[in-house]
């Protein structure tokens, strides 16, 4: 059996690491034994010492706890990382072969690695920690998949690292960007669902690209054909390239960034769409005031995260609603709405509530044509649904 230094929480605590949860905040932390450090390896057990998880340890972060897992008798050495990375490739080529290529390959908690986060554009892997543990780790994590991927055929050249998140300042650790190993251009063209796109890993948004819209934007690619369509917050222009290449009639394309919009523009140039697609540079908000009744066909609303934590949660909800009830009124009789939030802050039912507050304020009617959530890429752990699940992706007619 494994021993470690003991990390002792409250009665309030236990429930959440039963119900198996990823974290253990300072809060429920009752006691922790003396010189243990931070990232060291540490047992959770409850007051009258029964073993509840082991993690990494965090002395001064509101997580005190990163779980790795809740079985005292397995070891956390190479083997044990090793079989985690394994277990989210093997994932990733059941659920994602034909987009292997450029896909999340590790997502934090959702893969047992908390903190943790590898995309892979073609041949370069981009990687985020923001776990002070995994960090002391990282050169056997990446050592093992770069193993394991050439066992399977695919090649990579080089790894970037995407330390610029402000998450890691709580953990004491630097902020930086670059690449870790090998080189290559920072401006990567992929494929996706057969659209090229150019992938900023330096100066993009996450680690270049937001993935998680993959399998979402083709289901509007395969609603557009002969409408009108109207791409609020469209950043390098994701949904709009997909309307025009399921042969939209037109499509609009909205977004404050002129730098975000020029990215969009070459990326309508690689896939000889531009013409389709005019960009806008506007506040989305002011941007639909203007607009008249009946004007589009469809409408995506993707914003950008309106709030990032529960203190800013009622104005969040009320700039989702006024940019979904504006949506609803200049769409055409029998138009359809796309209306997604990214943030899991603002949860499902707090979603729908406001999407029928909005309807009601519009004078329509919501028919539902599907609910979905983040790409396969992305996987939710039922038991950790407060960070692994968070995006909500809408489609309906408005009538």
């Amino acid at each position: 059996m494994n021993q470690h230094h003991q990390v002792i929480i409250s009665s309030d605590g236990e429930p959440y690491i039963r119900s198996g949860q990823a974290m253990m905040f300072a809060n429920n932390v009752v006691s922790v034994d003396q010189n243990t450090r931070t990232g060291d390896l540490v047992d959770i057990v409850t007051t009258n010492h029964q073993y509840l998880a082991t993690g990494f340890y965090h002395a001064t972060s509101h997580v005190a706890v990163r779980i790795l897992t809740h079985d005292q008798k397995e070891a956390i050495d190479a083997d044990f990382f090793k079989k985690r990375i394994q277990f989210a490739y093997d994932f990733r080529r059941t659920v994602e072969s034909r987009n292997l290529s450029n896909c999340r390959l590790i997502f934090g908690e959702a893969d047992g690695l908390p903190g943790l986060t590898i995309d892979r554009y073609n041949d370069v892997l981009v990687s985020q920690i923001t776990s002070y543990g995994m960090e002391m780790h990282k050169d056997l994590i990446y050592d093992s998949l770069l193993e394991m991927m050439k066992k399977d055929r695919q090649e990579i050249t080089a790894i970037y690292e995407r330390n610029d998140v402000k998450a890691r300042e709580k953990e004491g650790l630097p902020l930086y960007k670059g690449f870790y190993r090998g080189s290559h251009d920072t401006i990567i063209t992929i494929k996706e669902n057969g659209i090229l796109l150019n992938v900023d890993i330096e100066n993009g948004q996450k680690t270049g690209y937001f993935l998680d819209q993959k399998s979402n934007r083709v289901l509007l690619r395969e609603m557009a054909h002969g409408k009108t369509v109207l791409d609020c917050f469209t950043h390098t222009g994701g949904f709009a390239l997909n309307a025009a290449k399921g042969n939209a009639k037109h499509v609009t394309a909205v977004d404050v960034s002129q730098t975000a919009l020029d990215e969009a523009l070459e990326n309508a140039k690689l896939n000889h769409l531009e013409d389709k697609i005019d960009f806008v540079q506007a506040d989305v908000f002011d941007y639909l005031d203007t607009l008249t009744l009946h004007q589009f066909d469809i409408i995506v609303l993707d914003p950008p995260a309106f709030t990032k934590s529960r203190a800013t949660f009622y104005k969040a909800y009320n700039g989702y609603k006024r940019i979904n009830t504006v949506a609803m009124k200049v769409l055409r009789g029998g138009g359809y709405l796309i209306s997604c939030s990214c943030s899991h802050f603002m949860d499902r039912d707090s979603y729908e509530k406001m999407l029928r507050e909005a309807a009601q304020e519009a004078d329509v009617t919501l028919k539902q044509v599907s609910v979905t959530q983040q790409n396969h890429d992305h996987p939710i752990l039922w038991s950790h649904n407060q960070d692994t699940s968070y995006l909500k992706f809408y489609i309906f007619q408005v009538i």
